[in-house]
């Protein structure tokens, strides 16, 4: 087995093995979560998809993260996810990597704040947090106790409050609010 923890940049050539990962790790329902909500008609933010390749299996982890706004002031910020690891290679640091490497990249490209909707457990060990309840909204059913957050500069959450959109649809609400 050939495994490297590095990871490297996604390319679209990665598009096909990333969805069958995804379908593996999550099932096929996955689409149907107020997270895709957030990540529907967007692009992942420039640099931030990443991979981690093994011989036996191809992509055995995936990260991306999606540009936000949130609340009447447009607060930019990323949503992490999906963050996959193929179910035969998990618990061998490949998500720790994957989260490392992205929010390391994130940082460097001058973005403040992550946000995800997941499992507070296996994310609070790299830092995240629960949002305090009622600060931030979503488009959808979601368990308060899973969507979190990490600040990647100090007090950038607290500058972030309302709904949390898709950049593009932040923008074209907004847009339409400055028409009128």
């Amino acid at each position: 087995m050939t495994l490297s923890l590095a990871p490297t940049v996604q390319t679209s050539a990665h598009d096909k093995q990333i969805e069958a990962l995804l379908d593996l790790t999550f099932g096929l329902s996955r689409r149907t979560k107020t997270s895709y909500r957030l990540r529907e008609g967007s692009a992942p933010a420039a640099g931030l998809s990443l991979i981690i390749k093994e011989a036996e299996f191809g992509v055995v982890g995936a990260i991306s993260f999606w540009p936000l706004r949130i609340g009447a002031i447009g607060r930019p910020a990323l949503l992490l996810g999906p963050l996959a690891v193929h179910p035969q290679r998990q618990n061998i640091g490949i998500g720790r990597a994957l989260m490392h490497e992205g929010m390391a990249r994130a940082s460097a490209l001058g973005h403040h704040l992550i946000i995800l909707i997941g499992d507070a457990s296996y994310y609070g060990r790299v830092g995240f947090r629960q949002v305090p309840e009622g600060q931030l909204e979503v488009p959808g059913p979601v368990d308060p106790k899973r969507l979190l957050y990490l600040e990647l500069q100090v007090a950038a959450l607290a500058a972030a409050q309302g709904l949390v959109l898709a950049d593009w649809r932040w923008q074209e609400i907004n847009a339409l609010r400055a028409a009128t």
